[in-house]
């Protein structure tokens, strides 16, 4: 199930931030990440868990590591030296990815459905939206690491968090918005409440299959229904007046203002 569009028949600005935001994370991973291939820029940038909570850089060498399940060994690529403060690494890992598929699974989500929401909140607002609601989830899935016992320094990346708050925002006020899905060689059309409902509880199933061990398949769950939270309780917040000023606006442009 993967959603290919939805209803935009209303939308009246241009979503230039969301272009904006999709080109960005299409940027940082073809000539910063070196499409995957350059790993010290990676592992220096994405967000650590331990450096997030201690607020220190951490530095480690690369190795190899024994799988203590499956007895498969693995290579672990060092953490490296972290330019900025290792705390602005929640934005800047928001912007990184760990392939072409994580890439572009991510950005078909974000341009279904960000657009919708950057036409009701505007340009600026929209930006703050998705910026604190991808830092939440970050640091919800630094403190659920924390939590459980898991592996510390394991870094995450990725915009799912963000967009995961994008969507929570999307459900809560477009919930029978038509929403297309590719599902098994097929197309069908359902109210978004439906599409983003089982969703999340896609996210909450697999995330408590992580509680007893490390996140699923490499998945951050916890970042995804933290983000997904957050979208649902900022955006009444965010949409806060947005209505009213539109109302506005379009009776000034009828009477000629």
């Amino acid at each position: 199930m993967f959603p290919i569009g939805d209803d935009n028949s209303d939308r009246s600005r241009t979503p230039v931030v969301n272009y904006l935001l999709i080109g960005i994370n299409i940027f940082v991973f073809i000539f910063l990440q070196q499409m995957g291939n350059d790993i010290d820029f990676t592992y220096s940038y994405s967000t650590v868990p331990a450096e997030i909570v201690t607020g220190a850089d951490v530095i480690t060498p690369a190795e190899t590591e024994r799988n203590p399940y499956t007895g498969e060994r693995f290579y672990r690529p060092g953490l490296g030296e972290t330019g900025v403060h290792v705390w602005l690494t929640l934005i800047i890992s928001m912007f990184m990815h760990g392939g072409w598929a994580h890439l572009g699974g991510n950005m078909m989500y974000l341009w279904v459905f960000g657009d919708n929401l950057e036409n009701r909140l505007g340009h600026l607002r929209y930006l703050m939206f998705y910026l604190v609601t991808g830092i939440i989830a970050s640091l919800v899935h630094v403190f659920t690491t924390q939590f459980m016992g898991h592996d510390m320094y394991i870094p995450s990346l990725g915009a799912s968090g963000a967009i995961s708050g994008v969507l929570g925002g999307y459900m809560l006020l477009y919930p029978t918005r038509a929403v297309h899905l590719f599902v098994v060689f097929t197309i069908i059309t359902v109210p978004s409440i439906v599409a983003l409902g089982l969703w999340i509880v896609f996210q909450i199933i697999n995330g408590m299959g992580a509680l007893g061990g490390s996140e699923a398949g490499g998945v951050a769950y916890s970042a995804h229904i933290g983000g997904f939270i957050a979208g649902l309780i900022l955006i009444k917040f965010f949409a806060a007046g947005t209505q009213a000023a539109e109302t506005r606006r379009s009776r000034g442009l009828r009477r000629g203002f």
